[in-house]
C-alpha cells in the first residue's frame, strides 16, 4: 500500500518537547507526539470506495494485512510521525480551557489529485490530552460517525468522511446513560479524513495562554495551506480569513436547518475552522417538526444547542474565534460588521433556503409570512419533517383541497389533526396554491428540482440503532445496506422504501434512538 505522504502540520508547526505519553497542560505547541495503542484481534468492519478512490488506494490494498494494522493503529506508516493537536474550547458556553484530540490520533497527510486530505483515527488509545478517559471509542458511535459523515456527504453538507470502521478487538468501559451502569462493549476504531481538522479550539487556546507569537505561526499557516487565495498574511488578510470562516460556517448551518440536521455539542472545539462538520457525537435528525429539539441528554435541561438555536450558536461561535484572533488585528470594528452581517446574511440565506424547499423561485414579498404560517402549523402536531417536505413535492397547485391527503403519513398522531388544526392546514394550503400559480415552473419540473433539496432518505437515530444492535450480534449487513442507500438520498430508490417512514413507536424513548449522551 503506498500513500503519497505529505505531512505539514507536524513539520512545520511547534511540537510538544516531551515525548511521553502522560497526561499534562502542554504549552506553546500545536500538537504532541504520539503512537496509536496496539490492538488486541482487529477486524476491519467496512471500508468506503470513495474514499479509497479519493486517496489513491485500491480495493486491494484495502483487503491486505497492511492496510488492516495501519487503520486499526497497530503499525505506523515509514516516515510518519503521528500526533494529537492541541486545543481548547468552550463548552455549553463556559471556557473549558485545555481539551485537546483525547482519543483522536493523526496518522499523517494525503495528497492526492491536487488535494490534502489528513488521516485520523479515532478511538485508538490515550494521548496528553485525554484528562482522566482511556482515548477508546466503542462500537456504537464508531458507527454512527461513520455511517453520519458519509450520508452528510452526499446529502450536500460540508463535512469530515471517513475511510474505514474498523473493530478493535478490545472490550470498553462506558457508562452510556451517565447513570452508573457501566458495562463493557466493543471497542472500534473509525478512520476519519479532511483537509485539516484545525478547529476554533486551535486558536482559542493560545489566545487564552496570550502566546500570540504562536497564534500567529498557527493563522499564518491555516491561511497558507487552507485560504491560499487570500493572499500573504497582513491585518487585511486576517480580516479575510475571519470573514470567509464565518460565511463557511453560516453555509454549514444553513444546510443542516434544510435537511433537519441537530448536531447536538456545538462548542467552540467542535467547530472546523474549514465550515464542516465535525464531532458525531450525540446528533440526530428532526423525527417531528420542533425547534426545541436536542438530541443530547446532557443538554436536556437548557436545550442550547437545540435545531433552533444552531444558527445563533454558529454567531456566538465565531464571536470567540473573533475574540482569539483579535490580537492580530487589533481592531474590533472590522471583525464586528463580519457579525453583523453573519446575522442579516442568515435571515437571507434561510430565507431562500425555505423558499427552496417549497418549490419557490420568484421572490414575492408575502412568502416569510407564508413560511412563518407554515413552521406554525409544523408545530401544531409531532410532523416528520422529512416526509412532510417529501411528499409536499407532490402537490399540485390547482388542488389545494388535496394538501392534507398528500402530507397525512408525515403526521405521527393524524387524529389530532382536526378543528382548529386541520382549519390552520386548510388555510395554509389554499395560501400555498396561491402562491404557487405566480411561479413559471409546472408542477412535474417543480417536484423535480424541490426533489433535490427535500431528502428521501435520512440516517434516523433508529436506523442507525437498528444497525448498531446487528453489529454488537456479529452481522455487519444492515450498515453495508444504509451506507449505499444514504450515498442517494435524494433518489426515489424504490428498493429502499421501508426506510422511507416516520420513526416506529418502539423508538421513541428507546435508548441510541431518541436521546443520546457523549459517551463513546
Amino acid at each position: 500500500m503506498k500513500l503519497n505522504i505529505k505531512d505539514k502540520f507536524n513539520n512545520l508547526l511547534p511540537s510538544d518537547p516531551l515525548l511521553e505519553n502522560s497526561r499534562r497542560q502542554v504549552s506553546e505547541a500545536c500538537f504532541s507526539y504520539v503512537k496509536p495503542k496496539q490492538t488486541a484481534k482487529p477486524e476491519i468492519l467496512h471500508v468506503s470506495p470513495e474514499m479509497l478512490e479519493n486517496l489513491g488506494i485500491s480495493e486491494d490494498d484495502a483487503k491486505s494485512e497492511a492496510f488492516l494494522n495501519v487503520f486499526t493503529g497497530n503499525k505506523v506508516l515509514e516516515n510518519t510521525n503521528p500526533y494529537a493537536m492541541c486545543y481548547g474550547g468552550h463548552q455549553f458556553g463556559n471556557w473549558a480551557g485545555q481539551l485537546g484530540d483525547g482519543r483522536a490520533i493523526n496518522l499523517c497527510e494525503v495528497q492526492h489529485n491536487d488535494k490534502n486530505w489528513a488521516l485520523q483515527l479515532k478511538g485508538a488509545g490515550e494521548t496528553p490530552y485525554s484528562r482522566t478517559a482511556d482515548g477508546l471509542a466503542v462500537l456504537r458511535s464508531s458507527i454512527r460517525e461513520y455511517l453520519c459523515s458519509e450520508a452528510m456527504f452526499h446529502l450536500g453538507v460540508s463535512t469530515t468522511r471517513a475511510l474505514s470502521l474498523a473493530l478493535s478487538g478490545d472490550q470498553v468501559l462506558r457508562d452510556v446513560m451517565y447513570d452508573g451502569n457501566a458495562a463493557y462493549e466493543k471497542g472500534a476504531i473509525v478512520c476519519r479524513t479532511a483537509e485539516s481538522f484545525l478547529r476554533f479550539g486551535n486558536y482559542q487556546i493560545f489566545a487564552a495562554r496570550q502566546d500570540e507569537a504562536n497564534l500567529k505561526i498557527l493563522v499564518d499557516y491555516t491561511i497558507k495551506y487552507h485560504f491560499s487565495h487570500l493572499g500573504e498574511p497582513s491585518k487585511e488578510t486576517y480580516i479575510a480569513f475571519f470573514r470567509e470562516v464565518a460565511n463557511r460556517t453560516l453555509n454549514m448551518i444553513i444546510h443542516w436547518q434544510r435537511v433537519g440536521f441537530v448536531h447536538g455539542v456545538m462548542n467552540t472545539d467542535n467547530m472546523s475552522i474549514l465550515g464542516l462538520t465535525i464531532d458525531y457525537g450525540p446528533y440526530g435528525w428532526l423525527e417531528g417538526y420542533d425547534y426545541g429539539w436536542t438530541p443530547n441528554t446532557t443538554d436536556r435541561q437548557h436545550k442550547r444547542y437545540r435545531y433552533g438555536n444552531q444558527p445563533n450558536i454558529g454567531l456566538w461561535n465565531l464571536l470567540q474565534l473573533a475574540n482569539a484572533i483579535y490580537p492580530l488585528i487589533e481592531e474590533a470594528e472590522p471583525l464586528e460588521t463580519i457579525l453583523n452581517q453573519y446575522k442579516t446574511d442568515f435571515e437571507s440565506e434561510s430565507l431562500s433556503m425555505m423558499r427552496s424547499k417549497l418549490g419557490l423561485y420568484i421572490e414575492d414579498e408575502n412568502d416569510q409570512k407564508l413560511i412563518q404560517d407554515l413552521e406554525d402549523n409544523l408545530h401544531l402536531t409531532e410532523t416528520d419533517m422529512t416526509i412532510f417536505f417529501r411528499n409536499l413535492a407532490d402537490f399540485k397547485m390547482e388542488d389545494a383541497s388535496k394538501g392534507l391527503k398528500i402530507i397525512h403519513n408525515a403526521f405521527y398522531k393524524p387524529d389530532e389533526v382536526i378543528g382548529n388544526i386541520k382549519k390552520r392546514w386548510e388555510d395554509w394550503f389554499l395560501g400555498y396554491s396561491e402562491r404557487l400559480q405566480k411561479e413559471t415552473f409546472s408542477d412535474v419540473e417543480r417536484k423535480m428540482k424541490m426533489n433535490q433539496v427535500n431528502p428521501k432518505y435520512v440516517l434516523r437515530n433508529y436506523m442507525a440503532q437498528l444497525a448498531i444492535d446487528d453489529a454488537d450480534k456479529g452481522d455487519y449487513a444492515l450498515i453495508d445496506e444504509l451506507f449505499n442507500m444514504l450515498k442517494k438520498p435524494y433518489g426515489e430508490q424504490p428498493e429502499y422504501e421501508k426506510w422511507f417512514a416516520k420513526r416506529p413507536d418502539w423508538a421513541r424513548h428507546k435508548v441510541g434512538c431518541s436521546m443520546l449522551s457523549c459517551s463513546s
